[in-house]
């Protein structure tokens, strides 16, 4: 056996000494865990892609439905008292493929609509309302609290992508898919409609933006006329990371410069998207 063969392999025993060590005293905390974990890393016997993975889903047990929720305000519902000629051209905008369908208000989500199946109802002239009610699914109500791993587990049992976040109070708070749960594992999941490799910067439709966090503070200045600090910085993430002082997690807002920042997306190492708003006068 070459030196470096023995040396891998004493370091190999070392870490698995050390791990099983550990789990036959039982680890105190899920950082005792996270620790013996990253020193395998450090020695190249987990990858830093699982190691994402496994800090992800170490984070989703202690995460509830609403810090990872799209709140209500930003929810892209149908109306039942809409003819479908009228909430058409938003379907087809916003790119989603599922909408709740609410009645009287947003609180009366009275089902779950899927873009795809509109499709053979308009090839056979039945797009509208007798026909779109029997195409519904039920609606999947959550309380705020609701654990992401319990979540998780629903989704996959009942092979469901979307549930209704409700308040103590049983109004409507917002709405979760299984995507957002994911992402927080895995890190965005970006499909053909979500912000591309070239593009930096990219308007939602409803007064939000979302921009990656890697944009250059210069550019980000020269789209929003904005005249943030672009010396001490090379990207915007840098300059929110700073006025946070802390590594954000996703749904955690602070605001400079006139404009509202959200984190849409990151994890315990990195902030990778932002949702950027005016800020209110």
């Amino acid at each position: 056996m070459s030196d470096d063969q023995s040396s891998r392999s004493q370091g190999n025993k070392s870490w698995l000494e050390r791990i099983s060590q550990a789990f036959s005293s039982g680890p105190e905390s899920v950082e005792d865990v996270l620790e013996i974990l990253r020193d395998a890393e450090s020695q190249d016997i987990i990858d830093t892609d699982a190691m994402s993975i496994i800090e992800g889903a170490m984070q989703v047990i202690h995460m509830r439905a609403d810090e990872i929720m799209i709140p209500r305000s930003q929810m892209v519902t149908v109306k039942a008292s809409q003819e479908p000629k009228e909430f058409l051209g938003e379907i087809i905008s916003s790119a989603h493929s599922r909408f709740p369908v609410i009645g009287d208000s947003q609180d009366d989500v009275i089902g779950i609509l899927l873009a795809k199946d509109l499709l053979p109802l308009a090839l056979n002239n039945e797009l509208n309302w007798s026909g779109i009610r029997e195409v519904l699914r039920p609606p999947t109500f959550v309380p705020e609290s609701k654990r992401l791993n319990q979540l998780l587990k629903e989704f996959k049992e009942n092979r469901n992508h979307m549930a209704i976040v409700v308040d103590e109070y049983g109004g409507t708070a917002g709405l979760i898919t299984i995507e957002d749960v994911l992402e927080q594992i895995v890190g965005e999941i970006e499909d053909e409609h979500d912000i591309d490799e070239e593009t930096q910067i990219k308007a939602r439709g409803d007064g939000t933006f979302a921009v990656k966090a890697v944009t250059p503070v210069e550019d980000f200045n020269e789209f929003f006329k904005t005249d943030l600090d672009e010396e001490e910085f090379d990207t915007i993430g840098g300059l929110v990371l700073k006025e946070f002082g802390h590594l954000p997690r996703r749904g955690e807002t602070v605001a400079f410069g006139g404009l509202r920042f959200t984190i849409a997306n990151a994890d315990n190492r990195v902030i990778r998207l932002l949702q950027v708003t005016r800020s209110e006068q």
